[in-house]
């Protein structure tokens, strides 16, 4: 049976109510508006990349900035160019961060840097994206760098209550005493972060240091900077105390140099550094003994994702020994 005129007539007020529906669905995906512009394409808001210091993102002391782009040269967004007073300003809050630090317990360490992986987890997306613009990086190897990231995060929150049952212990000694070894972490570290690695090789230099409990200053990938300013506002919003990790960016080996030299600096990564700067930041860190950590000797780029080990746990912790007396109370007035 063919259709009425009055059916016909609905089929049709239908079908052009479909085919309206659809050109104003597609006209708003390609004109974003607003309630008081319609029709009108918003402007995109770029993001405004900051220094992470003592808690806080201030802009560079000096006010520069430096472009940053991407494999292919696309500018990507201007960041800080960090000057000698925010490497100077960074170490105090480094300083002032310490002591609680170290003095909190390694368990309750562990759960700080586990909060921190549950942070970056929530954020994977964003550093995805940041990731492979910075190093070049396909997306879905991309996602991997990041996944990576978050397990390394994982795995030195359990190792923070564990180094010390390793390379500490009771030491054999001819006499009626306990000789007990602990370690203690050094203090302040300055970290050149990896140029190469941004994100997988920067949370490899941090998190072993802040798992033993010293605090760090830390100079992110010269040309890469991106994902390391980033990672700031996951630390903020995590648990840890502000100026426990401080992150600066700008030219390596300008930022480096006050930091080699800073007598209240106890010690020293020098991975990001090229051959040249790291010998001249190793002399300028010998005049308070600070302890260094070269990269391996090897032209071979660094394998981030190889199993770290132990390494760079101990690389920033000292050695504390401790005499007991034992058995019952002697003459000195001690017992055990």
């Amino acid at each position: 049976m063919s259709d009425t005129p009055r059916a016909k007539t609905a089929k049709t007020a239908e079908t052009a109510k479909s085919t309206d529906t659809a050109k104003t669905a597609e006209t708003s995906k390609k004109q974003p508006s607003s309630d008081t512009h319609p029709g009108r394409a918003r402007l995109s808001v770029f993001k405004t990349y900051k220094l992470y210091v003592g808690g806080k993102f201030p802009r560079s002391e000096s006010g520069r900035v430096y472009e940053v782009t991407d494999s292919a040269g696309t500018w990507l967004a201007n960041a800080p160019q960090s000057s000698r007073k925010d490497a100077r300003d960074a170490v105090v809050a480094a300083r002032k961060a310490f002591g609680g630090w170290s003095g909190a317990t390694a368990y309750n360490r562990g759960q700080v840097l586990y909060r921190i992986a549950e942070m970056l987890e929530g954020r994977r997306e964003q550093f995805v994206a940041e990731v492979a613009d910075a190093e070049g990086l396909p997306p879905e190897r991309a996602g991997a760098v990041v996944d990576a990231a978050v397990d390394r995060w994982v795995w030195y929150a359990g190792w923070t209550d564990k180094i010390a049952q390793v390379i500490g212990g009771a030491n054999p000694v001819a006499g009626p005493y306990f000789n007990l070894s602990t370690p203690e972490p050094a203090g302040v570290v300055a970290v050149l972060a990896p140029q190469e690695s941004s994100f997988l090789g920067l949370v490899s230099v941090i998190a072993p240091v802040i798992a033993t409990g010293c605090t760090t200053v830390v100079v992110a990938s010269e040309k890469a900077p991106l994902p390391a300013l980033s990672l700031g506002e996951v630390l903020a919003t995590s648990d840890l105390p502000g100026g426990v990790v401080n992150i600066l960016s700008g030219r390596t080996a300008e930022v480096a140099a006050p930091l080699a030299a800073h007598q209240d600096v106890n010690g020293i990564d020098l991975t990001g550094a090229d051959e040249a700067t790291a010998k001249d930041l190793e002399t300028a860190a010998a005049d308070n003994l600070k302890r260094v950590l070269r990269p391996s000797p090897t032209n071979a780029p660094a394998d981030w994702s190889a199993d770290p080990g132990t390494r760079r746990l101990t690389a920033f912790l000292e050695t504390k020994t401790v005499w007991h007396p034992t058995g019952s109370l002697g003459a000195s007035g001690s017992g055990y």
